[in-house]
């Protein structure tokens, strides 16, 4: 346990509070409240759902709720067979197990319009009132009197997933998890976000769906739109997400005070893509994917230079890499852009790097090529084990450096990596974390008993091999300069690489810090020190409290603001390592101003 850290002070179920007079319903009430919004002969009641949403179960519910009501499953109505989509998307998945090609389908070219057009018809006909239920209820060229979203967080449906639940409108439920994950994430998802983004403008209502339709969770679109404003203009966290993994270890779950069955491998505690937004009215929580937030305000959030060039995603990301007691990664390496892009359909790729928030005697991290490694010789060596020969000698190829607490290690794109075992790692990288060729993996196999996705050739193509051991000891390991100080603190360039497009700063404190948000968002974790409280220079928003270890996001909008020690923090020398995008200081400033204007 680290020194003066307050044992489970690490919050799980980080919330947004909203004024108690939003309304809400719970149980029953949602429907007695959407049964009320649409009333009379021939009024229809759309309920759009992300796909992965339990739509049998909503349309049970409905039906029981609504007797009175014509509930039609769109779905069945109207979507193309699964033969047909599974043609149209088909050079999307490819035969690989993990990675496919980013589709620009949208979720029209899934549907007939022509059987649309009759559930149009069936609606107007009606002598009764009507619900439309499923993915692509809004789709129905009708004029709904109410609109609802059944929204569902990304890493809620792989949960579901990996529990038997099948892709859409697939017989697959007992099929790999990791080909499921592959047909969301480079289809399903995409086609799902295009839709909902378009869909946020006609909404009245939101349903929370991550939990069983008896409890459902319902808000208006108002108080959604709320909420995501409130977001935008604050700092705040998102939900973080644990999962178990076999190099993993027990860190995380002495220092959080999590359940201590089996162990921890990853947390997930800055993937807006994957993560939650937990929204509290009262003594409710509603929980939406934190996704819903970048789409309803880039702009406020990323800012306009980071919104200029990734376009309403999410850019970095924040995860722990869990190894004490536990065992090596697999020594792996990511994509250049230029392949990524090439191969997958992908705008950018996974830059990362390192950063120890805790490490065991003896730790280490392999990075980079010992010095006149021949890349055939390596090669072979990597086949011969692939194909089950002798075990590949990573140390005669890679190098390995001593890993103490607080060392940072920038890990560009192709450059051959892994973390050792006994260390705690803070993983600061861009977004795509898919994307991971694992070139050897010990001898595992995976917690499923199934051999671990080894990707050899695709890592072959990207090894960078001139990054040998001089390269890597002078760019990547140890990179800190003191960029700035003050009354109480000093600020540090701890450097990701120039070919890495994040800028990692750590503020060493035990007074008051002043930061500024500079046109990007900032994303930080307090690294050392037990609490510390983020405040706002001229009161824009409320003083926000975090705890060690906790990763949290200070969007573009919110300009100026401070951290200082607080609570169980004070008297202590704190620490925030803070990434953002990286920019000149010219586009910076008149970024800084336009946000403000």
């Amino acid at each position: 346990m680290p020194r003066g850290v307050p044992k489970g002070s690490y919050d799980t179920q980080p919330a947004i509070d909203l004024p108690p007079t939003e309304p809400v319903w719970s149980g029953a009430d949602v429907w007695a409240e959407l049964g009320a919004s649409f009333e009379g002969p021939g009024a229809a009641l759309a309920i759009d759902a992300y796909p992965g949403a339990d739509i049998p179960a909503i349309i049970a519910a409905a039906r029981a709720a609504l007797p009175d009501a014509l509930v039609i499953d769109v779905e069945d109505a109207a979507a193309l067979p699964t033969e047909r989509i599974d043609e149209l998307i088909g050079a999307n998945l490819t035969d690989d197990r993990v990675f496919g090609v980013m589709g620009h389908q949208r979720l029209p070219d899934f549907y007939d319009p022509e059987r649309l057009a009759a559930v149009a018809d069936r609606i107007r006909d009606a002598d009764r009132r009507v619900v439309v239920i499923g993915w692509g209820a809004a789709l129905v060229p009708h004029d709904f009197r109410t609109v609802v979203l059944a929204d569902m967080p990304r890493w809620e449906i792989q949960t579901r997933q990996r529990a038997g639940a099948p892709n859409w409108r697939c017989d697959n439920g007992g099929e790999d998890a990791l080909r499921k994950v592959k047909r969301g994430f480079f289809v399903e998802w995409r086609v799902a976000d295009r839709h909902k983004r378009a869909l946020f403008p006609r909404l009245d209502y939101v349903l929370d769906t991550t939990i069983d339709l008896d409890h459902a969770k319902l808000i208006t679109a108002d108080t959604f739109r709320l909420g995501l404003s409130t977001a935008a203009s604050r700092p705040f966290r998102v939900v973080p997400f644990f999962d178990p993994g076999v190099w993993g270890g027990h860190w995380m779950q002495e220092v959080f005070d999590l359940p201590a069955d089996g162990n921890l491998a990853w947390c997930f505690d800055c993937v807006p893509e994957e993560n939650s937004l937990l929204l509290r009215v009262g003594e409710t929580t509603i929980e939406l994917p934190a996704l819903d937030l970048v789409f309803a305000h880039p702009r406020e959030l990323l800012g306009e230079l980071t919104f200029a060039r990734f376009g309403a995603e999410f850019p970095i990301r924040f995860d722990f890499l869990d190894t004490m007691a536990g065992g090596n990664l697999s020594l792996q390496v990511h994509p250049l852009t230029d392949y990524i892009s090439d191969v997958f359909g992908m705008t950018y790729t996974q830059d990362e790097s390192y950063y120890l928030m805790d490490a065991g005697e003896g730790a280490e991290v392999y990075l980079g090529l010992r010095d006149d490694v021949e890349p055939e010789q390596m090669a072979v060596a990597l086949r011969t084990a692939a194909a089950g020969g002798p075990e590949f000698a990573a140390t005669d190829f890679v190098n390995t450096f001593p890993a103490h607490k607080h060392d940072h290690f920038a890990i560009p794109a192709g450059t051959v990596h892994c973390s050792g075992a006994d260390s705690m790692v803070l993983e600061i990288s861009a977004t795509p974390y898919i994307f991971t060729f694992k070139m050897w993996d010990w001898g595992r196999v995976g917690l499923d008993g199934i051999p671990r996705p080894v990707h050899l050739e695709h890592a072959l193509n990207n090894i960078q091999w001139d990054r040998d051991t001089q390269w890597t000891r002078d760019n990547l390991v140890a990179q800190t300069t003191e960029v700035a100080r003050g009354d109480g603190w000093v600020e540090e360039r701890t450097g990701l690489h120039e070919l890495e497009f994040i800028e990692t700063r750590r503020h060493w404190f035990t007074d008051v810090v002043p930061h500024d948000t500079r046109g990007t968002v900032n994303v930080l974790n307090l690294v050392e020190g037990a609490e510390a409280i983020v405040e706002s220079p001229d009161a824009a928003f409320e003083p926000f409290v975090v705890h060690y270890a906790e990763t949290f996001i200070v969007p573009a909008a919110v300009g100026r603001y401070t951290i200082r020690p607080h609570g169980a923090g004070e008297g202590q020398r704190l620490a925030t390592l803070k990434a953002s995008v990286r920019a000149t200081e010219t586009t910076a400033t008149k970024t800084t101003t336009a946000v403000r204007a």
